[in-house]
């Protein structure tokens, strides 16, 4: 069983990665600050919000089958309600990487949407932030990894 880093590591060694639940009014909202880091950092990312076809100035895809050439991997950033038919359409479409954010707070993780991916072989890490690790990582991400493990938020190991 990988350590969180690892399994951090061996997601965002991935360059095509789609971002759920980005809205056309970030404030306040992780997964559009999880989309710009991942875009500043050189990842070809794409917007995923089936009621917006711009956001962040770029074009926003209403689904993952509509992302031109696929992706790699999945974040996870809407409501956790939503996530297991998010990972049913990662499964369809052969996307072996999925990331269902946590913070402070519920976050998008669903055990019924984590249990669904393992079982159909989808990589899951249900729980922290991108942004905590690796080359997308920042100050305040970093000194909030520790924090948030304490707490469950973030997974120590990912199965």
């Amino acid at each position: 069983m990988p350590t969180i880093k690892e399994a951090a590591s061996e997601f965002l060694a991935h360059k095509r990665i789609a971002v759920t639940g980005v809205t056309r009014n970030p404030k306040g909202h992780g997964s559009n600050t999880v989309y710009q880091r991942l875009r500043d950092r050189g990842y070809e990312v794409f917007a995923v919000n089936p009621n917006a076809d711009e956001v962040e100035g770029d074009k926003c895809y209403h689904d993952l089958a509509s992302i031109p050439g696929g992706v790699e991997a999945v974040v996870i950033a809407t409501k956790p309600e939503r996530a297991t038919d998010t990972m049913k359409e990662c499964d369809e479409l052969g996307i072996g990487h999925v990331w269902m954010h946590r913070g402070p707070g519920g976050g998008s993780v669903s055990p019924e949407a984590a249990s669904y991916g393992r079982d159909h072989g989808i990589k899951v890490i249900d729980g922290g932030c991108p942004l905590m690790f690796g080359p997308t990582a920042d100050f305040a991400h970093k000194c909030m990894r520790p924090v948030l493990s304490l707490f469950g938020s973030v997974p120590k190991k990912v199965s």
